[in-house]
């Protein structure tokens, strides 16, 4: 089994800087993957600014000696619920551990801000994504969050 990357992450802006810039990102993409998809449209759950930010919530950015690697968020559902939000690899540095070492990094930030469980979800031309939830521990649940692309809705305990 290969080492999971060395990322040094930090903390970041919904409307500036990397975090944006990252986030930008992945709306394009799932925009291209979802035929016109916008992420931020009012039939989604939503995932601004506001839900995204501190005190309850984060946005993430992570680095490989000093590239941008990857960006996840963390938004508040209920005092003890969180749920990891706009997870995103920049291309080139897919399939080499950083989605993994990434959701470890929101499920450890998720715990400092006192969550006890991370709920999550993607849509069904994610299916890598998928397979490492569920094997990184997330069941299946119900839909949670009404995200009418998602087929897919988990949820784990952080213990």
């Amino acid at each position: 089994m290969a080492c999971e990357p060395q990322i040094s992450f930090t903390d970041a802006a919904f409307h500036a800087g990397p975090g944006a810039d990252l986030l930008q990102a992945m709306r394009d993409e799932l925009r291209g993957l979802y035929d016109g998809l916008d992420v931020d449209d009012p039939s989604m759950p939503r995932a601004g600014a506001a839900e995204l930010a501190p005190p309850h919530g984060a946005i993430r950015v992570g680095r490989i000696d000093g590239e941008l690697v990857c960006v996840g968020a963390i938004k508040r559902l209920d005092e003890q619920t969180c749920e990891l939000k706009r997870m995103y690899i920049v291309p080139v540095w897919r399939g080499r551990g950083v989605l993994r070492r990434l959701l470890h990094e929101l499920e450890d930030t998720a715990r400092r801000l006192g969550y006890t469980v991370a709920r999550l979800d993607t849509g069904p031309r994610q299916s890598r994504a998928q397979w490492l939830y569920e094997h990184e521990g997330y069941r299946a649940i119900e839909n949670f969050n009404g995200n009418p692309v998602a087929c897919f809705w988990g949820e784990k305990p952080l213990r």
